[in-house]
């Protein structure tokens, strides 16, 4: 997505969700060229594993030599999404309209803001219910409920509670 007013140098965020979870991930980068989706990709094969296929959008930096070459090396299959054809490229397209929404109403008047409020909106997407898998992207990718901060400093007082002195 993109561009954007520049924020610590960066101007685009790079989003991936994965279908089956519909866990998000996306980072702030300073282009989209195809060094940087690679960079990007690579570093998800790392910690997630790789996927079978990769659905993508008909840009420049998903359609070129070095991003064939790196999904051939990975055994990637590259998919390109139906331009107008919502069922290919849906999911992607309504997280990104998520993401912006989130981002524009939480930077208030400093629109150049938008690169430190990113993870508290992937944040928000990784742990909201999702009626379409019946549980959050964190449970399903951590099989785990998550615990908000508050939640578990609020546990923590009352673990402590008996031994405090007052």
């Amino acid at each position: 997505m993109g561009p954007f007013p520049s924020s610590k140098g960066n101007k685009y965020i790079l989003v991936a969700v994965d279908y089956l979870s519909k866990w998000v991930e996306a980072k702030a980068l300073p282009t989209n060229d195809a060094r940087v989706v690679v960079k990007f990709l690579k570093s998800l094969f790392f910690r997630f594993g790789t996927p079978k296929a990769i659905i993508s959008d008909r840009g420049a930096h998903f359609c070129n030599d070095q991003f064939s070459r790196v999904m051939a090396k990975y055994g990637v299959t590259h998919r390109l999404s139906i331009a107008y054809h919502p069922q290919t490229s849906g999911q992607v397209k309504v997280t990104n309209r998520g993401l912006k929404r989130i981002l524009e109403r939480t930077m208030a008047e400093n629109r150049t803001l938008w690169s430190d409020k990113l993870e508290d909106a992937l944040w928000a997407f990784r742990t909201i219910y999702k009626t379409s898998i019946d549980c959050t992207p964190y449970h399903l990718v951590y099989d785990k409920a998550c615990h908000l901060p508050l939640e578990l400093e609020h546990k923590a007082y009352w673990a402590l509670k008996p031994y405090l002195v007052e």
